[in-house]
This record gives structure tokens, C-alpha cells and sequence, in this order.
């Protein structure tokens, strides 16, 4: 027996319907129900009720490569999302990404300065060791052709550079070649892929990046859906559900996935500061 989801738009009802929760999406995943996050089933309703509403996601963040590059290195870890986004804003103010790459003690003295978020004036946290990453990936740029064959090529190709590792390569290459071949993960994307049960409880996003992602790839093929969406809505909802979430991991008190029982003050954050999902976009 399916089950069955409805997106309403407007007076128009529109229904979708899914394999039976007990039924496998994978060997020993079940799709689970529609309406249990995190399930399957329920982020396979997501994504789908997403496209029907016309609610897709832009993911790209510059004009160019180098821009590109550059606001995803200014992002990431440990930087908040408006912070990042002021940093590459004022840098692309100053042509940085231009024709002529400035100097790593030029793009530090610019990351130095207080950056106006909007809101506040801030200090950009690692501002040394993000001009030497950002000089470095622009002097590549500005005498290497990237490949852009594929997601995964321009991926490889990006982690040539210093500072940076897989996740960020493989956020630059879904942003600019929206591709499906990669995936961009992090404690949010692995936490939905262990409660669900996609993710073996073993490996790790540092150690195993390439073998997590290709699990999240077979996912996201199993399931009919994009791996760029699925990868965005997971990790939008897991960030923005983090008292969800931590209710989840908490009730696993005892069993392996208690490992990954986030930090109290880190919990609290990231219900805070869901401005983040901007920048992840």
C-alpha cells in the first residue's frame, strides 16, 4: 500500500504519492512515513512539494569563478553567514576578484578592518589564514583553466588549493556548475543520514568524506530526486530544527548515534542563527 502526500496551491491540490513506509528505499532503509522528519519519505516529499511550489532554490553566490570561490572560502565553518557575506561584499567592493589579484597582505589588510554586516560592525575571525587561502586560489585561478567537465573534476581540481578540503570545493563546484555529483557535507547532512539510516554509523565526515558522499548520492537517485536539492533542504531543515534534532539525538542516550549529541551552547546557537542557510544557498 503507498501513502499519500497533498501540496496545495492555491485552490489547486495537487497529490503525490509514496512507496509504503515499511517498503526499503535502499537494503535495510525504509522509506518511512511522509510525516515523520526525518525520514525518507518525509525529505522525498520536501523536495517534490518544493518544486510543485516553484520554490527552487539559486545557489550560485557570485557572477564569476573567482567570486564564487571567494564567498565560499569567506564562508563556512565557525563564520557566521552575514559576517561571510559582508566579507566578500566589501573584497569584491575593492576588486578583488577582478582582473589583477591583489596581494595576500592586501586581501589581509582588507579582511582586517571592521566589515559592516548591516546590522553591526564586526572583526572577520581567521583573517590571516583566509587571505593566504583566498591569494593562493585567485593566482591559480588567474592562470589555470579549471575543468568543468563535471562537478567532481572541478572539485578535485579546487582541493589542489590550499585551504581548501572537500566540503568547500564541492559547495563552489555545486554552485557554479549545479551539479549532482557532489554533495556538501557536514555534522547537519551526516546527523539526517544517521537517524534515517542512510549513513552508516562508522564513518565520519573527516575520514570518509568520498564514501559518505557517494551513500548520499545512492540516496538521492533511489528517492528520484537531485542530490544538489536534497542536499540543501537536509541541511537547511537540520540546522533550522536543531531543538528537534537535539530531542532526537538525546532519545538515542546509550546507543551509537549518541556520539553525535550536538553541544548545549552550540544547539542553542544554531536556533539562533538560521541567517546561515543564506550562505550555504
Amino acid at each position: 500500500m503507498t501513502q499519500r502526500g497533498a501540496v496545495f496551491i492555491g485552490p489547486t491540490v495537487i497529490n503525490l504519492d509514496f512507496p509504503a513506509p515499511e517498503q526499503d528505499i535502499l537494503p535495510g532503509v525504509p522509506w518511512g512515513q511522509i510525516e515523520a522528519f526525518p525520514s525518507p519519505a518525509y525529505w522525498a516529499y520536501q523536495v517534490f512539494a518544493r518544486r510543485l511550489e516553484v520554490n527552487l532554490i539559486n545557489y550560485k553566490l557570485g557572477r564569476t569563478l573567482k567570486e564564487e570561490v571567494g564567498a565560499c572560502l569567506l564562508g563556512g565553518h565557525g563564520i557566521p553567514a552575514a559576517v561571510g557575506i559582508a566579507a566578500f561584499n566589501k573584497l569584491k567592493a575593492y576588486g578583488a576578484f577582478e582582473t589583477d589579484v591583489p596581494s595576500e597582505d592586501r586581501l589581509y589588510e582588507l579582511l582586517s578592518q571592521p566589515i559592516d554586516t548591516g546590522s553591526k560592525s564586526v572583526r572577520y575571525r581567521f583573517a590571516r589564514q583566509k587571505a593566504r587561502y583566498l591569494a593562493a586560489a585567485l593566482n591559480k585561478l588567474d592562470v589555470e583553466a579549471p575543468p568543468l567537465g563535471s562537478g567532481r573534476q572541478l572539485r578535485d581540481w579546487l582541493t589542489s588549493i590550499p585551504g581548501i578540503g572537500y566540503k568547500t570545493a564541492s559547495w563552489v563546484a555545486r554552485n557554479w556548475l549545479n551539479t549532482d555529483d557532489v554533495a556538501i557535507l557536514d555534522i547537519h547532512i551526516l546527523r539526517a543520514g544517521l537517524l534515517a539510516g542512510f549513513f552508516p554509523e562508522d564513518l565520519t565526515v573527516e575520514r570518509d568524506y568520498l564514501k559518505l558522499e557517494q551513500l548520499f548520492i545512492n540516496f538521492s537517485e533511489a528517492m528520484g530526486v537531485k542530490a544538489s536539492e536534497l542536499d540543501a533542504l537536509i541541511w537547511y531543515e537540520m540546522q533550522a530544527s536543531s531543538k528537534t534534532v537535539f530531542s532526537l539525538i538525546e532519545s538515542l542516550r546509550g546507543q551509537p548515534l549518541a556520539k553525535l549529541k550536538p553541544r548545549l551552547a552550540r544547539a542553542k546557537n544554531d536556533q539562533t542563527n538560521t541567517g546561515q542557510a543564506s550562505l550555504q544557498f
